[in-house]
């Protein structure tokens, strides 16, 4: 397995880091918490509910990475170094995202947002 399909794998896991770093301090994980976990993660505020919107973006933006990775390595046309590169970059991205949206420092989240997207092109344009 290459390194790129690690980072599939890490990338798909990372946004429950956002589910617990939202729950553990506001006290849910406790079974009355996990009745209706999304209620309860609606109801926070601050770094939880940052922490929470961090975990939604992550679910949105990992299927696109995960393509993009697939259509990389299928697509054969960019060196497999390159495509982990640009995969291990991501990952690193999106940690620095979570990092930023918990500091609820929005510029450098909303650039850090962007540079993951284009490291997403990245995956297409370096295949093609």
């Amino acid at each position: 397995m290459t390194l790129a399909y690690w980072c599939v794998l890490i990338a798909l896991f990372l946004p429950y880091l956002g589910t617990l770093v939202a729950k553990v301090p506001n006290g849910g994980l406790s079974r009355r918490h996990n009745r209706d976990p999304r209620a309860f993660l609606a109801s926070l505020s601050g770094a939880g509910r940052r922490a929470n919107n961090a975990q939604l973006n992550g679910f949105e933006v990992t299927p696109a990475f995960s393509a993009a990775v697939i259509i990389a390595h299928l697509a054969g046309g960019a060196e497999q170094g390159v495509i982990d590169q640009l995969a291990v970059a991501f990952v690193l991205s999106r940690v620095l995202y979570f990092i930023c949206y918990l500091a609820d420092w929005g510029p450098l989240r909303s650039l850090v947002w962007f540079v993951g997207m284009a490291l997403i092109a990245a995956l297409f344009l370096v295949s093609a």
